[in-house]
């Protein structure tokens, strides 16, 4: 799985990884989390998701509606890889208006005993007048919601 994860990154570039642990078994987080067209079914930062191309599969175009309060209205992201045998999710983020530029992801989800742990790696453009801590940390912050957000979920279906 560490594979999937290592992204070579060019000098205009940042990238990091962040892991979360849920107390929820695999089949129920990876079927969550595998469903490109409802994102919001766990991001608490997403208003609505609209399908533009595709059925959900690879290659699939969805664009997605952005929360108030961030600094994006639109973003337009592609599912670049999903593999149900591995548990891999890519999806790169191919236009909108935010400003992440440039956005590729890999999700990982693995078994370790009786809970499920997630990985999200990514690589994005440093924006002109950013630095890269300021842009990896933006976008840490919102990944960290989101698994935060996919683990209470799916952690409420598990006990019920």
């Amino acid at each position: 799985m560490e594979s999937y994860h290592s992204n070579a990154l060019s000098p205009n570039q940042c990238g990091s990884s962040v892991v979360q642990t849920i107390d929820a078994p695999l089949p129920l987080v990876w079927s969550i989390l595998r469903q490109f067209d409802k994102p919001q079914a766990y991001k608490q930062f997403i208003r609505s998701c609209k399908m533009r191309a595709g059925d959900g599969g690879v290659g699939s175009i969805r664009e997605v509606m952005v929360s108030t309060g961030l600094p994006a209205k639109t973003s337009m992201e592609r599912l670049d890889k999903l593999d149900d045998d591995k548990h891999v999710l890519d999806f790169s983020i191919v236009g909108g208006e935010h400003k992440l530029v440039n956005y590729s992801s890999t999700t990982t989800v693995q078994e370790k005993g009786r809970k499920t742990v997630v990985t999200q790696s990514y690589v994005v453009d440093v924006p002109a007048g950013s630095s890269k801590e300021d842009t990896c940390l933006f976008a840490n912050t919102i990944i960290e919601c989101n698994l935060r957000s996919l683990a209470k979920v799916t952690e409420r279906m598990a006990a019920n």
